[in-house]
């Protein structure tokens, strides 16, 4: 499966560094921010961000490799802070969220969905808005169009997501009203997830929209969206950054976005990978409800 998922991350970032290829400007140093920075990370002069794996167009792991928005941004306001930032990758999104809470990591650049739940631990730093939906295999042979057409399928869903949490609430509300409950079946990543609709395991991948866009049109028409323009169980979805709870790394990282999008770096960079739809008029802390 490691080895799927390698390939597969190869080819989408071979695909969209061909087809989104355009410079994004470098950025001067802001000293007033980089005054901000914890002490520890200004002698260090870096510091590291964690992922959890692919979650195309924003994040492409490709061996210890990263690249996509997130990428594109998380180099940016290193410029800005005059620090380096290294990548580090872990399997899914408890360790992401564990790792930071521990200090082996300083943030998350994400996008990380922000809710109420989270913000417990956790302080979100938001700079996208998403929504979800589902793909599934072309002209929709199970005919699922919401959460309620989900009963007795078998639904992918990213382990430890808030999507996760959705589906499962689904289940329940499935079987209460006498129907098939929904088969959960959680993953550690997006790829292995979209690899078990392709090969007819799922029904379904219940996910976010920006990336099951990007893997649909990668798909060479194997795939469809279905449940487009509906809540399906969500309200506005913020997602974002991630620091400690309290860190005043999240004051620092709310700052840089400002000046990213007021300087045009965020707008290219989301434009670059597909993104227009995903952008937000100003960033904002845990604005997730």
């Amino acid at each position: 499966m490691r080895t799927i998922s390698f390939i597969f991350a190869s080819l989408v970032t071979m695909l969209a560094q061909s087809s989104f290829a355009q410079d994004i400007q470098k950025q001067s140093v802001n000293e007033d921010l980089r005054a901000r920075l914890p002490e520890e990370i200004r002698t260090a002069g870096k510091i590291t961000a964690v992922n959890n794996g692919s979650f195309p167009p924003y994040e492409i792991v490709t061996g210890t490799e990263l690249s996509g928005a997130t990428r594109d941004i998380s180099d940016a306001i290193g410029q800005l802070l005059g620090v380096e930032v290294d990548h580090a990758s872990v399997a899914g999104l408890p360790a992401l969220l564990s790792g930071i809470n521990a200090g082996r990591y300083q943030f998350a650049m994400g996008p990380v969905g922000d809710y109420p739940d989270r913000q417990k631990s956790n302080d979100f730093i938001d700079w996208v808005r998403e929504y979800v939906v589902f793909a599934v295999e072309k002209g929709n042979p199970q005919d699922i169009t919401s959460l309620d057409t989900a009963c007795g399928k078998r639904i992918a869903v990213m382990s430890g997501g808030s999507a996760e949490k959705v589906i499962k609430q689904q289940a329940q509300k499935c079987t209460e009203g006498g129907k098939p409950a929904v088969e959960v079946q959680s993953f550690t990543d997006q790829p292995s997830s979209i690899l078990a609709v392709r090969s007819k395991r799922s029904d379904a991948f219940f996910s976010s929209q920006a990336p099951l866009t990007y893997f649909v049109e990668q798909a060479k028409g194997q795939l469809e969206l279905s449940g487009v323009g509906q809540a399906n169980g969500f309200k506005d979805i913020y997602q974002g950054a991630v620091v400690k709870k309290g860190s005043p790394l999240g004051g620092v990282l709310l700052d840089a976005f400002k000046i990213l999008m007021k300087n045009g770096t965020y707008a290219a960079v989301m434009k670059k990978w597909g993104l227009e739809k995903n952008m937000i008029d100003a960033p904002g802390i845990n604005q997730g409800q």
